[in-house]
Order: structure tokens, then sequence, then C-alpha cells
């Protein structure tokens, strides 16, 4: 199907090219558009991750600090005294944990829980709460079990002091003896929880990106709508994040798609910034609208070089055009001009070289044309051969002198089959069958003329009888073995006539055992000079060889084998054409 349906070429070109740049612009846009979108959510995605690197960075800080914090309580020897049961002096433990208290604003509170049941923070030794069991504190736990190492918490409320639940992240390590080999307690610094709201909340990502913290559990340490998550309000790639390490992963959420930027503290906790891939581009109307105007105006600008263009391209085509519709007219007498050496030039020679070969086949149909009426003229001459007629009517004659009543009534016979086989009601071709019964009739007659002088047989398979062939085709043929081959041959002469199918070709062959000829004799009778040369029988070999060529291609004719006192053989070749089975023989052949 044509892409494009114009009344002219130019139209079709101009057009075609006005959709090729068209199709090229919106292609280059998007891929432009797509590359810039990219390149800001790659700029945005680094920044957001450096922003959380820098989050990252300041929350290990201030979590060291603490840490140091707590190895000033653990290197304590009143603390690690009072644990043991060495000193029961917890007044001056109190006293210097409200000292670390004094120092450090962020901390809620310091507090040293022993194994053996001792307690001391720096509120004193007496403010527990009562109903809350501290072993089963999850902090407790994860100190005791880690041997020293420090334990940081999510941030919740610490039940543990009377009338004071603050909201905290907790940090505890087990004291230990001495001796690193047993440990004594626990000890509990109290991050007041704003600490770290006040470090995540400064940070900026977008008008609704935001910072979070889940620890290596997936708890959550930190988030700006921590209620909504304990409401299952809202909802966090939470597993994905603490599966991914370091790096950055996108939600596929149409409008509501985010970026996920996760940071390892190296402590258990990560970090994770949020921000919204729609807030990432906030001058996509303006790029879109760039876009389409470029589109416009690159549409204008191929549609008026288009134009002019294929105006350019066509125009030697217009000339050819009126060259070609005065060849229509009949006037081959024409040449288009080649000024170029383009596609179009080459065209306009190969138009020249047309008009050239048209005008020489013209010469050639009329010449083909008078050797085809001067052939049939022939050809119905050797059907009607004044000389064959006076020589048969005349061995009438004298045989009905003779009384020879029977031989009469043969050849009359034979001489009328061999008239009405002639007739094929103006068709040049006829059923092969004719032809055999032509031919039959006709070597009856000789035979009778020649009487033991001839003698002939006829061997044609009956599949092809029905396939048609070119009318008076054998007859020249039998002629010339006749005159030229048995007439001068001492003793008897023999005439056979085979022929089959191979493949989609009828072989025909005509075989005498007569004098034969020699090789140069044997050329010239297929060369164009035949039709000239004296005492040639018949209408000639030549003849009938052009007569299948013009009929049935160059492909097909004749083809002759001889040797000098060996005999002839000629071989006729043509292609198979099938006849109706309508068609009945006109009559049945005569074998002898």
């Amino acid at each position: 199907m044509n892409l494009f349906r114009f009344r002219t070429i130019q139209s079709n070109i101009a057009a075609a090219l006005a959709f090729l740049i068209v199709i090229l612009t919106l292609v280059m846009g998007f891929i432009a558009y797509g590359l810039s979108t990219s390149a800001v959510q790659r700029t945005a995605q680094n920044f957001t991750a450096e922003l959380i690197k820098q989050v990252t960075s300041n929350i290990q800080i201030y979590v060291n600090n603490m840490e140091n914090i707590s190895l000033l309580a653990l290197n304590h020897r009143g603390v690690s005294g009072y644990l043991t049961g060495e000193s029961d002096d917890d007044a001056s433990v109190t006293d210097f944990l409200r000292t670390i208290m004094l120092s450090r604003k962020d901390i809620a509170s310091i507090g040293v829980f022993g194994y053996n049941g001792r307690f001391v923070s720096d509120r004193g030794s007496g403010n527990l709460n009562p109903y809350v069991s501290v072993p089963d504190q999850s902090w407790y736990r994860e100190a005791k079990e880690g041997r020293g190492k420090v334990f940081i918490s999510p941030s919740h409320v610490q039940p543990v002091f009377k009338e004071d639940y603050r909201w905290v992240v907790s940090l505890s390590r087990e004291i230990r003896s001495s001796d690193h080999t047993r440990g004594l307690g626990v000890l509990l610094v109290d991050l007041n929880f704003s600490v770290i709201n006040d470090i995540v909340n400064g940070i900026e990502l977008g008008k609704r990106g935001y910072v979070y913290i889940v620890d290596r559990s997936g708890r959550v340490v930190y988030h700006p709508q921590q209620q909504l998550l304990y409401s299952n309000l809202k909802s966090e790639k939470i597993d994905e994040a603490l599966a991914l390490g370091n790096g950055s992963f996108i939600t596929d959420e149409g409008s509501q798609s985010r970026i996920y930027t996760v940071q390892d503290s190296g402590f258990g906790w990560k970090i994770v910034g949020v921000s919204y891939v729609s807030e990432l581009v906030n001058n996509k109307g303006q790029m879109q609208a760039s876009f389409f105007t470029l589109g416009g105006i690159s549409l204008v600008v191929a549609l008026l070089l288009s134009f002019l263009l294929s105006r350019n391209l066509t125009r030697p085509i217009h000339q050819m055009q009126k060259r070609m519709s005065e060849v229509e007219k009949g006037n081959f007498d024409i040449q288009v001009p080649v000024d170029s050496t383009r596609e179009i030039g080459m065209l306009a020679r190969a138009f020249n070289l047309m008009v050239v070969r048209i005008r020489e086949l013209m010469a050639q149909v009329v010449k083909e044309q008078e050797f085809k009426r001067k052939s049939e003229l022939n050809a119905l001459q050797a059907q009607i051969n004044p000389h064959f007629l006076y020589n048969t009517l005349d061995s009438i004659v004298w045989m009905a002198e003779n009384d020879k009543s029977a031989e009469v009534v043969r050849m009359t016979s034979a001489l009328a089959r061999l008239f009405r086989s002639s007739i094929s009601k103006g068709s040049e071709l006829v059923p092969i069958r004719n032809e055999i019964e032509h031919i039959s009739n006709y070597l009856t007659i000789q035979k009778m003329r020649y009487r033991d002088k001839l003698d002939f047989r006829i061997d044609v398979d009956d599949a092809i009888k029905s396939s048609l062939t070119l009318k008076v085709l054998l007859q020249p043929l039998v002629e010339n073995a006749i005159y030229h081959g048995i007439k001068n041959k001492y003793g008897t002469g023999t005439i056979r006539i085979a022929g089959e199918r191979k493949g989609e070709t009828i072989v025909l062959r005509v075989s005498d055992n007569g004098v034969g000829m020699d090789e140069a004799t044997r050329k010239s009778l297929l060369s164009p000079a035949a039709d000239s040369r004296p005492g040639k029988g018949g209408v000639g070999m030549m003849n009938v060889h052009e007569r299948i060529r013009l009929y049935f291609g160059s492909a097909y004719g004749l083809s002759i084998d001889s040797e000098p006192d060996e005999g002839t053989t000629v071989t006729v070749t043509f292609p198979v054409i099938d006849k109706p089975a309508a068609a009945e023989p006109l009559g049945k052949e005569r074998e002898t």
C-alpha cells in the first residue's frame, strides 16, 4: 500500500520529505527531552545522595560523641565499684552522672543498672517505675547480649522512670569487670529525640521530600510522619531500603513515583532520603512548550525545503514526460536531452535507448510479418503443389488405362483424404494426428507412384497426437527425403517418422536411408541462403525451421544428422501445446 497518494511525483516527494523531517524532528525532540529529564533526575539524585551522606555524617558524629560519653562512665572507678559491691557510695556516682548531664543538654538521662539489683542515675537511686521490669526492656536485653558493644535503639517513650515519659533514643552497653571476664550491669544513656529531629528536619528534598531512619531490624528510628506509620495510614519501602545497602531506587507509582536514596550509618541505622520524581523536573512545562515550538518551526521549514527540492528534482522528469507524450502519439524520432549524470540523466539515456530499440523492433516485426505471410503462402503452395497433383492424376490415368481399378480407388481415396486433412479452418496450428494423417496420405500416394522404390513407417506415440503443431510441417521434410535422398538411391528406400514427448517438448523425427549428404551440405540447409538454393524440394527446410522459430521461439526448430551413403535424420522440436479433448481427427491415418 502506498504511503502517499498524490497526483504528481513532486507532491509525493515533497510530502515524503516533509514527513521524514517531521518524524526526525519528533524523534530527536523526544530523545533530547528524555536525555534532559534523565540528566536532571541524575543530578537531583546525586544532590540527594550528598545531602543524605551529610545527614549520616552528622548523626555518626553525634552517636560517636555519645559513645565517648558512655566510655567515661564505663571507665569510672566509682561506677564499677558500686556495681561490684566494693563501694556503697551511690552519691558520688550520682554526682558524676549529673556532671555529664550538665555538659550535654541533648542527654535526657543517664542510668546504671547492675545485675546484682543495684541502680543509680543522674536523678539518684530511688526514682524507678515499680510497674516496669527493666530486664524486659529491649535496650537492656540487647546490651547484655552484646557483651560491651554499643546498642542504639529506635525512638521510643522511656517508661523506666517515675512520672517521666520522654521520647528518646537509647544508647546502651554492658559494663564489664576490669578483667573483662564478666558483666556487671548495663549503662543507659537516653538521648533527646528532638536532637535527631533537628539534624534531619533541616534537610529539604523538594516540597514533599523527607528523610527517615530505620534500624537493621526495620524498626523506624525517626520519621517526620511517624504517627501515620504507626496507624498504617502511610507506608514506606523499608524492606527494599534494608536490602539495598547504599544506593537508590525508583518506585513505579505514576505521578507519585519516588526516589529512595539509602545510606548505611555503620552502626545499624539506615538513613533514607525520599524525593518525588515529579518535583525533580520542575520546568517540564517549559521544556514541552519549547519542544512543540521547535516542532512547528521544523514543520514549516521542512515543507518549504521539500517543495523547493522536489520541484528541482522533478523538472527533468516533466521534460521527459513531454517527450513520452510525443512517443505515445507515434513519434519515435525523438530524443530526450541528457544534461545530468544523476539518476534522471541515466533514466533519460535509458529512454533514448528504449525509443531506438522500439524502432528496431517495429522494423523487425514488419519483416517477421512479411516472412510469415510468405511462409503461409509457401505452405499453401505445398498443400496444392501443381506438379505433385499433375503427377498423381497422371498416375491415376495410367492405372485406369491398364484396368487397375483397385489401385485407382486406393490412390484417389488417398488424394481425397490428403486434401481433406489439409483443411484446418484457417488455423495455422492443427493436432499432430491431423499432420500424421496428412503425411500418411502423402506417402501412400508417393509409394504407389514409385512402387518398389519407396516404403515408409509411422511410429508416433498416441499420447502426443492431441497436441498441436504447425500445419504442413512434415510434408517438406518428407519431400526432401524422397527427392534428394531415396530417389537417387539404388534399391528400395525407407522413410520412418517417429514422435514422442520429452518433458515439455515434442520431438518428431523424419529418417531415411538414402544417399545422405556431406557436412557442408548439411550445414547449408539451415543457413539463411537455403531458400535460394537451386534444386531444393518443397518449400525448403529453412522455411520450416523459421516457421517453427517464429511461432514457438528460438529455442525450437530443426536439426539435421546425416552421413554420406548412411541416410539422413531431421529432428523437429516444439513445445507441448495441448488441444481440448473435443478435437477429433479428420480420418484414420494409414500405416504400412
